[in-house]
């Protein structure tokens, strides 16, 4: 797992320093209004930074709190094939079903559709690309993002981050 710094910093080169500088991620105004905007998002449940460190374990506060990502194959969700709800790990929101969970050979666990009103999105131009992240509509917790290279019925994929969710099993 590691975190979008950590990855740039690991990754050595002129072109990661650029990055870690801001010059390829911020390379336009509108990221900047995308970054004031998002400091304004208010959501349902929120905690400070030191209530969350609290309440989550250092890997999943990186991804839910620093939109880090975690090492594809790593999660243990990638392979839950039971019936049952993915919820959010930072504030137990049901976001996903079984249902429509799928196998998309990423390495992280993949949905073609979230339950009604789990998750919003928002754009991501982090490393110098334009990306749609997915986030817990409640409390704002970063899960992945989606593609528009899913299965039908939608043709969607959202790509989470297993340490993102929990699952609770459905008898």
């Amino acid at each position: 797992m590691f975190s979008r710094r950590q990855f740039l910093v690991a990754s050595g080169g002129l072109g990661a320093t650029a990055l870690v500088m801001g010059v390829l991620p911020k390379f336009s105004a509108s990221v900047a209004l995308v970054d004031e905007a998002r400091a304004l998002e208010v959501f349902e449940v929120t905690h400070s930074d030191s209530e969350w460190r609290a309440l989550l374990s250092a890997e999943q506060y990186v991804i839910l709190r620093e939109e880090g990502t975690e090492r594809a194959y790593s999660s243990p969700l990638n392979n839950e094939h039971r019936k049952g709800i993915f919820a959010c790990a930072g504030c137990d929101l049901p976001l996903f079903s079984s249902d429509t969970k799928f196998d998309s050979r990423t390495g992280w666990p993949s949905f073609w559709a979230p339950l009604d009103n789990a998750v919003a999105t928002r754009q991501d131009r982090s490393f110098g690309m334009l990306r749609e992240e997915v986030h817990c509509r409640r409390c704002g917790g970063h899960l992945g993002h989606v593609f528009q290279d899913g299965p039908k019925p939608t043709g969607l994929r959202y790509c989470m981050n297993g340490l993102a969710l929990t699952f609770k099993p459905q008898a």
